[in-house]
């Protein structure tokens, strides 16, 4: 049985500062703090949930229109 690819995250500041925006923006549309995405940014393990949802944004599956309603 194949395994599956983990999730990999290691780039996530390159790609949030790819986008020009700060660490306090990008996190809140996911529901995070500035401070808890810092310390993910620093190597800290995303929680499952989380990952998914990065995953699910980051591969255009879900908008910034649903992680803002979704957020109401």
């Amino acid at each position: 049985m194949a395994r599956k690819p983990k999730l990999d995250f290691s780039n996530i500041v390159v790609a949030r500062k790819k986008e020009g925006i700060n660490q306090k923006d990008f996190w809140k549309r996911y529901g995070v703090t500035q401070s808890g995405g810092s310390r993910y940014e620093s190597g800290r393990n995303i929680p499952k949930p989380l990952a998914i949802l990065l995953w699910l944004h980051r591969s255009g599956k879900v908008t910034d229109k649903n992680l803002a309603d979704a957020l109401k």
